[in-house]
C-alpha cells in the first residue's frame, strides 16, 4: 500500500504540467504506435516506422524542434498466451521480441528520439497517473460487464459488431466484423470508463480536419453517431495476470489499451502529439478511446491522426499460413534501407490497401532510382561533360530574372512550381503522391537533356554558356529532388548533395527554391566523380 501511494504521488509530480503545456509552432511531436510483441516484425511495421520517420524528418528540414516516439506494447492476454506457447517467462519473451523491433527501426534508419517499453517502471508511472486522473474526475466505476471479447484484438465487441462465420473445419464461429478475429462471450466484474459521456465532444473534435484521410474520418464519425457504450477498462487478474494492476485493487489488471495509449504521455515538453501515425486497424482506439480518456483527464487532444492503409500480397492479407509474409530485414539487406524506404512511401497506401511485390521493388529501384535519378546525375557530372558548378548560382539568378531561351520554358516552369506543390502534399502526409510528382519532373529533365544534347555542345567552340545553362537546368532538377527526398532517403540524398557540392548549411527546406543554394566558388571538378555508383546494379529480387 505504501509503495502504491508513493507511485501515485511520484506519477502526479512527473506529469502535472501536461494539462497546461502545448507544443509551440516550432515544435513537432510525432508518434508511431507501440508494436505488439506477440510476433516478429513484418513489412507493415516497416511502413509505419518509415512513414512516421518521414514526417519527423520533414519537420527537421523545416527548422522545427522534433520528437518521434516509438516502443513496444508488452502486456495483455495475447502476450501472456504467446509466452506460454513459447515456453518462456513473459518478460523474457517480451525482451526478445522488443529487441527485434528496435533492430528494425535501426535498420530502417528511423530517427527515433524516445523508445518506450510498457514493462518499464517509467511507463508504469504514466499508466498509474492516467488512471488516477480518471478516478479523481469520477469517470471510472466498478460494474458487471458482458460482451464478445477478441483476445487477438484485445477488445470487447457489441452484438452488432460480431457475426457468425464458418471456420476452416466447417464449424460455426463468432468473429468480429471489423477484424475477422474469433470472439468469445465473457461476463465478469470490471472497472468501467464513462466513455458514453464524451460522444458529443468527440463528434465536435472529429468533425474537423484532425483525422486523415477523409474515409477514416467518416468511419470515426459513423461510430460516434451510432452511440457509445461505457468501456471496460480492466480484466480480472485471475484471467489476465500479465499487466499493470489497478491501483489499490490487485484483483484487477488495467485494460491493455489504457496501458498502451498512456505511452504517448511521456513527451511532456511537446504534448499533445502533432501527428499520430497509426494503421487503420487500430483507429478506433486512437480516435475514440484515446481522445475520450484525454478529455476525461482534462488533457489536450492530438492535433492530427494519420491512419494509413495496409499491405497485401497477391491481393491477400499477409499471413504465415499463406506463406506470403515479407521479411523486412531481408529486403533491406538486399535493396538497401533508402531504396526500401522509397518503395514503401511511393507505393504504400494512405486511403487504400496496396499490394506488396519484390518484383515491383526491383522495378522502382532500376527505373526510378538508378535510371531517372542516378543515371541523370551521373551523365551531367561526368568529366567529359565539362560541367562548372561554380557558375550555377549566377545562372540561376539570371534565369529567374530573365530567361533567355524558350526551349527551357517547360522545365523552368516545372522546377519553379514543384517546391510549393510538394510542400502541400508533404504537409498532408501524402509523401507517396509527392514522389510521383518529383519523379515526373526528373522524367521531364531526362527528356530535356535528350533534346538539348549537351554532349554535342561540349564539343562545339563558343557553346560553353549554353552548355552550362542546359546542365544547370538538369542538375537543378536533381538538386531540388535530392533536397525534397531527404525525409524519405536520408543517406542517398546526402551523398548526392555532396556530389553536387551543396553545403550542409544549404540543405534545409528554405533552400527548396529555384536556383537557391548553389556554390559560387571553390568547386573542384574532381570532387564530382563517383556518383555513378550511387545505386549499384541489382539483377533480381531477393
Amino acid at each position: 500500500m505504501l509503495y502504491r501511494a508513493r507511485l501515485l504521488s511520484r506519477a502526479g509530480r512527473v506529469l502535472r504540467g501536461f494539462a497546461t503545456k502545448a507544443a509551440s509552432h516550432n515544435q513537432l511531436y510525432v508518434t508511431q504506435p507501440i508494436f505488439y510483441v506477440n510476433a516478429k516484425p513484418h513489412i507493415g511495421h516497416f511502413y509505419t516506422v518509415v512513414l512516421a520517420d518521414t514526417i519527423k524528418r520533414f519537420g527537421d528540414l523545416t527548422g522545427k524542434e522534433t520528437r518521434l516516439s516509438a516502443g513496444t506494447d508488452e502486456h495483455g492476454m495475447k502476450i501472456q498466451q504467446a509466452a506460454m506457447r513459447a515456453r518462456k517467462e513473459p518478460l523474457a519473451f517480451c525482451t526478445e521480441n522488443s529487441d527485434q523491433f528496435r533492430a528494425l527501426m535501426k535498420a530502417a534508419n528511423a530517427s527515433i528520439t524516445d523508445f518506450t517499453r510498457t514493462t518499464s517502471p517509467e511507463h508504469h508511472e504514466k499508466v498509474v497517473y492516467l488512471w488516477k486522473r480518471l478516478v479523481d474526475n469520477g469517470l471510472i466505476y466498478k460494474g458487471r460487464h458482458a460482451g464478445w471479447y477478441a483476445v487477438s484484438d484485445e477488445a470487447f465487441y457489441t452484438s452488432g459488431q460480431v457475426e457468425e462465420r464458418t471456420s476452416a473445419d466447417g464449424s460455426p464461429v463468432m468473429v468480429a466484423k471489423e477484424s475477422g478475429q474469433p470472439v468469445e462471450w465473457i461476463e465478469e466484474e470490471n472497472y468501467m470508463f464513462r466513455l458514453s459521456r464524451f460522444r458529443e465532444q468527440l463528434l465536435g473534435w472529429a468533425s474537423g480536419d484532425v483525422i486523415y484521410p477523409e474515409a477514416r474520418r467518416n468511419e470515426v464519425l459513423a461510430w460516434l453517431r451510432a452511440g457509445l457504450e461505457d468501456l471496460s477498462v480492466s480484466r480480472p487478474s485471475k484471467r489476465q495476470r500479465w499487466g499493470i494492476r489497478v491501483p489499490n485493487d490487485p484483483d484487477h489488471t488495467i485494460y491493455v489499451w489504457v496501458d498502451a495509449l498512456a505511452n504517448y504521455l511521456r513527451q511532456d515538453k511537446f504534448f499533445p502529439p502533432d501527428t499520430q501515425v497509426v494503421g487503420k486497424d487500430i483507429l478506433r482506439f486512437h480516435a475514440v478511446y484515446w481522445p475520450a480518456m484525454l478529455l476525461a483527464a482534462q488533457l489536450p487532444l492530438p492535433r492530427r491522426i494519420l491512419a494509413h492503409a495496409h499491405w497485401t500480397m497477391g491481393a491477400h492479407k499477409m499471413s504465415k499460413s499463406r506463406g506470403n509474409v515479407v521479411d523486412p530485414f531481408a529486403a533491406i539487406d538486399h535493396f538497401g534501407a533508402d531504396a526500401m524506404r522509397y518503395y514503401v512511401i511511393r507505393n504504400g497506401g494512405i486511403a487504400d490497401d496496396r499490394d506488396f511485390s519484390l518484383d515491383e521493388v526491383l522495378v522502382r529501384y532500376r527505373k526510378d532510382l538508378g535510371g531517372q535519378l542516378g543515371n541523370l546525375a551521373a551523365r551531367c557530372l561526368s568529366q567529359n561533360m565539362g560541367v562548372d558548378l561554380n557558375c550555377f548560382a549566377a545562372i540561376g539568378e539570371a534565369q529567374s530574372r530573365n530567361p533567355d531561351n524558350s526551349a527551357d520554358a517547360e522545365i523552368r516552369e516545372a522546377l519553379v512550381s514543384l517546391p510549393a506543390h510538394i510542400s502541400r502534399l508533404y504537409e498532408m502526409g501524402e509523401f507517396g503522391r509527392g514522389m510521383v510528382h518529383i519523379f515526373d519532373t526528373l522524367a521531364l529533365a531526362n527528356r530535356y537533356i535528350t533534346q538539348a544534347e549537351p554532349w554535342h555542345l561540349a564539343k562545339q567552340p563558343g557553346s560553353n554558356a549554353r552548355l552550362q545553362t542546359v546542365l544547370f537546368y538538369v542538375l537543378e532538377a536533381v538538386r531540388l529532388s535530392a533536397l525534397m527526398l531527404q525525409p524519405i532517403m536520408p543517406q542517398k540524398s546526402s551523398i548526392l548533395l555532396d556530389h553536387l557540392a551543396v553545403a550542409a548549411s544549404e540543405r534545409s527546406w528554405d533552400h527548396v527554391q529555384f536556383g537557391k543554394g548553389w556554390p559560387s566558388t571553390g568547386v573542384d571538378r574532381r570532387s564530382l566523380d563517383g556518383v555513378a555508383g550511387l545505386f549499384p546494379k541489382i539483377h533480381s529480387p531477393i
